[in-house]
């Protein structure tokens, strides 16, 4: 039988050679697309602005505008336009922009478009049993913040940066990709089905972080360094599996966390799955929360363990670690019945995430979908570096699917290996 390696070698260094009609081509023709900035179609007249290329029939192609959303949420900083997003003129689509990192901490401008505009287009993907994509081709200079999605953070949080707000808004979160968050680098997707925070935290913490780590390079680069600097980063979410996957240049990875009760973020998951635990034994627990809302709980599916790893025996007493699909867990048994248990890792990538994409039931309550940065209360610079292309499709892609678009315009580049 004839190895099928040399061809897929082939394969992938054809499509990293495509010339950027090809390479449109081949993302426009990934069944599920829903929009796909390459930041060259633009409109034919007027603003001129960025459009999306979208599937025949689409009832828009989504122009970008510009604007600064501490100047509409503060009151404060000068006005954003396109000529605040530096073009490079070349990329894996033919051009990119650049999302500067800004000095001013009264300008963090970003490309949008409006909720009036998206609200209830295919674009919008919200609701039960919704599964999204969400693909960015990206040159990480720094930081780990949103690339793509619709994800208005909210300025309502109480902290010192919104003791001056002028507009306060409740957190308006579906679906986005972010450069790392917790794991700096990483592919991060983020969802909420709520559009607040989870857990009784402030923030939302359903996310993922992919295995390996887009690298930081300096976006004022040399050509051939960005040439071979351009990163695939995506996010699946698979509502037929309840899995949130983070994938970097079209592989995923597996990621856990140790000691997710130390974790500054995830210690609020680490409180869910708790009292998801002692809500299901009689009595009450030490550490249990009666007031804890159900619909918060933290509990991936434990069945058949993984793995059983006996840590220590004495006597009638056992402890065990048992390793399940989304979590690890250590379980004390005497005489063969469990006596207590404390979860010891948590996977993050894929993350289960058991819920529906929230859906803001009209325009006045749902957020715009952004590209480079997104509103919200702490008014971080966030993410800079290139951007060359944002896809959405309204399903979840396969790795194969995902691996393809990943060599599109890429020419030699590399990503920092999993830790």
């Amino acid at each position: 039988m004839k190895s099928i390696f040399p061809l897929l070698l082939l394969s992938t260094a054809a499509l990293a050679d495509e010339p950027p009609a090809a390479a449109v081509t081949a993302v426009t023709g990934t069944p599920g697309l829903v929009a796909f900035w390459d930041f060259v179609k633009r409109e034919p007249d007027g603003a001129r602005r960025f459009t999306a290329h979208v599937p025949d029939g689409a009832p828009t192609d989504y122009p970008l505008d510009a604007a600064n959303y501490v100047r509409d949420y503060w009151g404060t900083g000068r006005e954003a336009t396109h000529a605040d997003f530096p073009q490079l003129g070349r990329g894996p689509f033919g051009n990119a922009i650049r999302i500067v990192k800004e000095t001013d901490p009264d300008f963090r401008p970003f490309l949008f478009v409006p909720r009036a505009r998206l609200h209830d287009t295919p674009l919008d993907i919200k609701g039960a049993g919704r599964s999204v994509t969400v693909v960015v081709w990206a040159i990480r200079e720094s930081g780990n913040h949103a690339l793509a999605g619709i994800w208005h953070e909210g300025t309502d949080l109480k902290q010192k940066e919104t003791a001056t707000i002028a507009k306060v808004e409740r957190g308006q979160r579906q679906y986005a990709l972010f450069a790392g968050l917790n794991k700096e680098g990483s592919a991060c997707g983020h969802l909420s089905e709520n559009g607040a925070g989870s857990f009784r935290n402030k923030y939302a913490l359903h996310k993922c972080n992919s295995a390996g780590v887009a690298p930081a390079v300096p976006a004022d680069s040399p050509a051939e360094v960005l040439d071979a600097s351009w990163q695939c980063l995506a996010m699946t979410f698979d509502h037929g599996k309840d899995e949130l996957t983070g994938w970097l240049n079209g592989v995923s990875g597996d990621r856990w966390l140790d000691q997710p009760k130390n974790d500054k973020l995830i210690a609020s998951a680490y409180n869910a799955y708790m009292q998801a635990h002692f809500a299901k034994l009689p009595g009450k627990q030490e550490g249990e929360d009666e007031t804890f809302p159900a619909d918060q709980w933290y509990a991936p599916p434990e069945g058949e363990p993984v793995k059983v790893e006996v840590l220590r025996e004495s006597g009638d007493e056992r402890v065990e670690l048992r390793e399940h699909r989304f979590t690890k867990i250590e379980v004390t048994l005497r005489g063969g019945k469990e006596v207590a248990r404390d979860l010891v890792a948590l996977r993050l990538n894929p993350w289960w995430y058991p819920h529906d994409l929230h859906a803001p039931p009209d325009a006045r309550s749902g957020g715009p979908f952004t590209i480079g940065r997104v509103i919200h209360s702490s008014r971080g610079v966030g993410f800079t570096g290139w951007i060359g292309g944002v896809a959405v499709f309204d399903r979840a892609l396969g790795a194969d699917e995902l691996g393809r678009l990943a060599a599109l315009g890429r020419k030699g580049s590399t990503a920092d290996p999993a830790p």
